[in-house]
Formats: structure tokens, sequence, C-alpha cells
């Protein structure tokens, strides 16, 4: 089924098929839009009204049986990534005959599993047209450039276009992984050709690309910039705004699609409340604020619903404010944090994005972190479950031919132990060289 579904994204037929499927999109944004017209209390009902279709579809997983099938969701427990990783079909319901499969390692090289219903596929699409509709464009019709982890082609050939065209033209999708200082020309040249409404991109790709093209003088004027999956930095932003000219949003989700946030680092972002339900759980505070860990619910899908998730990230609450509000979008929070760009420099000096993509679909995997000791040299180091093999190995060296340049080495090793930075988190990449050498 993911061979099929990447096959129906490369021609095109995935909008028609999968995310704007006729039966489930057009219910999917009349639902927003009812949403959107509710005042406070009606909002809360018609929340509680989809929390309670979940939780009865959660109670038919096996891990809701065993819990009784609880009602009401604070009967059930915090529900933490290593439960799902190590027994996802454990959650699953049964609903629906056809399900998309997904897989995410994050930013821990932890592989994870999931299945998500079509209904769930066009909620999450009618959410994002959503944030590009409230921006003047039409979401379906506009042309939008991509730069985000796509593989175009081979990391070996250097020879452009490093894009291709999708959706009937509708979209131009980059290879970032070919952007650098040789190649940017060629990259602002398709982009000035194309004259996307709005750019669907990574931060830190973004960064890279704005940052290149000051330094040689270029500018473009793209109305929208979109990003998603990282943290969107002022830093960032204002690079955009001189290079592009643009207007900026950012997203926050996950995988797991169990919580929703958009906005901006300058103005704030806000929680969905249609989207799913969030719990936020203190922390720590620090100079700035109260840190808070998300702990999401999803309301959409019915195939593997995540009850009370605990995401792995925090958001900063600005001091005094009230977690309750926040919650509920009725309040704006100031940062999402932990969720900065995993990336390999590469000996032309690109930043090779989509890293966790390597150990994904990998099985008999624990944990996975690469370490790079130099411009062409990465070590992958991985915690084995039982059964990983030389099958294995070899997988994992066929998924980063996808990301790496010929002329970067990639060992794997096996271990007991990854290695930790000065915070004692083990993140999935480490870059021991100097960038600026």
């Amino acid at each position: 089924m993911a061979h099929v579904i990447s096959r129906l994204k490369r021609f095109g037929l995935s909008d028609r098929l999968l995310r704007r499927h006729p039966l489930y999109y057009p219910r999917a944004r009349r639902d927003l839009e009812a949403f959107d017209r509710l005042d406070g209390d009606a909002r809360r009902h018609w929340q509680h009204q989809r929390l309670r279709s979940l939780l009865a579809a959660a109670g038919r997983s096996e891990y809701g049986r065993q819990l009784g099938s609880p009602s009401y969701l604070g009967d059930w427990p915090i529900l933490e990534k290593d439960a799902v990783r190590e027994r996802p079909h454990s959650f699953l319901t049964g609903v629906g005959w056809i399900t998309a499969p997904a897989s995410t390692s994050g930013t821990t090289g932890t592989p994870l599993s999931l299945r998500r219903s079509l209904t769930s596929v066009a909620f999450e699409q009618a959410v994002l047209d959503g944030l590009v509709g409230r921006r003047g464009l039409d979401p379906a019709a506009c042309r939008g450039a991509v730069l985000r982890g796509d593989d175009i082609r081979s990391p070996a050939d250097r020879n452009p276009p490093f894009w291709r065209l999708a959706n009937g033209g509708r979209r131009l999708i980059f290879s970032s992984n070919h952007l650098d200082a040789q190649t940017v020309g060629t990259f602002v040249e398709a982009l000035y050709g194309y004259a996307p409404q709005v750019l669907f991109a990574y931060p830190t790709v973004l960064d890279s690309l704005c940052t290149l093209m000051l330094e040689r003088g270029l500018t473009l004027s793209v109305p929208l910039t979109v990003c998603g999956s990282e943290v969107l930095t002022r830093q960032t932003c204002e690079l955009a705004r001189l290079a592009l000219g643009t207007r900026l949003v950012s997203y926050y989700g996950q995988a797991e699609r169990v919580a929703w946030a958009e906005g901006d680092p300058e103005t704030g972002f806000r929680f969905l409340p249609s989207y799913g339900v969030v719990e936020l759980r203190f922390a720590e505070s620090d100079g700035d604020g109260d840190l808070y860990d998300v702990i999401g619910t999803g309301l959409w899908n019915h195939a593997m619903p995540l009850v009370r998730y605990l995401t792995g990230d925090r958001i900063r609450l600005r001091p005094g404010a009230g977690a309750a509000a926040v919650e509920e979008g009725r309040e704006s929070f100031p940062e999402i944090l932990g969720r900065s760009g995993d990336y390999i420099l590469s000996p032309s000096g690109a930043r090779l994005l989509g890293i966790d993509h390597i150990p994904r679909d990998v099985p008999h995997i624990v944990r996975a972190q690469f370490i790079q000791e130099s411009a062409d040299t990465v070590t992958l180091l991985i915690l084995p479950a039982p059964g990983f093999n030389d099958d294995c190995r070899r997988l994992l060296l066929e998924h980063a031919r996808l990301k790496l340049p010929p002329s970067m080495s990639l060992r794997i090793r096996t271990t007991d132990r990854l290695v930790r930075n000065r915070s004692g988190k083990a993140p999935l990449v480490i870059r021991q060289l100097d960038e600026t050498g």
C-alpha cells in the first residue's frame, strides 16, 4: 500500500483519491467551516461529541479493551511513544477496510509505524488548505513550489534540473539536497520561471535558500510561504522577507496527527480545537516563561486512535498565561521548542535533509543516530532489536543512497549506547565538524 501511495503522489492522483477524496474531503471542509462559526460553549460541545466518538473507537482496540474501554478522557493513561512503537497493532480498531500507512522516526531515530483512516487524511488536507485559503489563495488550484525532503534524483547527479512538475503542473517539487552555493542560481531561475504563488518549505531549507540568495544579491517575489515540520525562527522569517518578499505562516503537527497549531514566531501560535484535544502538562520554568509538554488526542483517525498521546514536544507559554485558554485555542503561545531540522552537511555545503528517512521502515531497529565526523564521513549508530541482520544493513544503505552523495562514506555500527549531548539528550544527528571551516 505504501508503494501504491508513493506512485499516486508522483502522478498527482493522491490529491483526488486520497487527500481530496470526493466523499471525505468536502465533508471535512464543511465540518471545519461549521466549527469556525460556533461560539465558545458550542465549540466545546462540538469537540466533546467528536471526542466521544473517538473514545468509542479507541475502546474497540486491543489497547482500549485492556483498559476497560473508558468513556471519559481522564480515565485513559498518558500514552508514551514506546508503547505505540513496540505494539502498533494493539492500537488498530479495524475501522475501514482501506487505511493509509505512515511511518516516522521523528527527531530521535526511533521508528514508528502508523495507520490513518481516509477520513483523517482528507481532514488533514482540509486543515492545511484552510491555512492557505485564509490568506487569499485557492489551495487546490494555486501554483506551489515545494522545498522539503523530496528525492527527485540521485545525489550523485549534479546536472539540473533538480526539480519536477507534479499535480498537473500545480506543484514544482525541488530536491533540496542539491541546493548549495554552486546550484542556487539554477534554483532561483526555476522559481522565477515558475512564479509560485505559495512556497511550501522546511525552515532549514528556506534559511539556506535565502542566505545563498542574499549573498549573491538575488531576490524573488513569492506571495506566501508555508513552513512545517521544524521550528521557524524570527531570523529565518527576516531572511525570507528580504530574499522573497513573502508573508510567512508556520504550522505544528505530528505524524501521529494528535494536535495542530498554526501561526508564526512573531504573532504566536494557536491550537486548533477541531483537530484534537490538547492537554498541557507543566514541565519547568525558565526566565522567559513556563514550559509545557504537549499531550494530544486526535479527533479524526478512528483507524488508529491515539488517546492522550505524549508527543515529546514542548511549548512555551508567556508569563501568567492560562494553560486552559491555550489548550482550547483561545489564547496564543509564543514558541514551540525542540523541533529544529536534523541535517548532514555535504562536501559541497548543501544541507542534506530527510536523514530520518534512512532508518524508516527498516525492521529490528530500536533507535538510530548519525555522527558526522567530517565533510565526507558519517557513522550510523544502530541500537538493534533482535533480528537485526545483514539484510537490514543493506536496506539502510539503499535508503542512504537516496540522501547522501557517493563522495560521502557511511559506516553502520551497532551499539548499546548512543552519543549524548551536553543536555543529556541523544539527538538524531550530531555534527562534529566545523560548518564554517
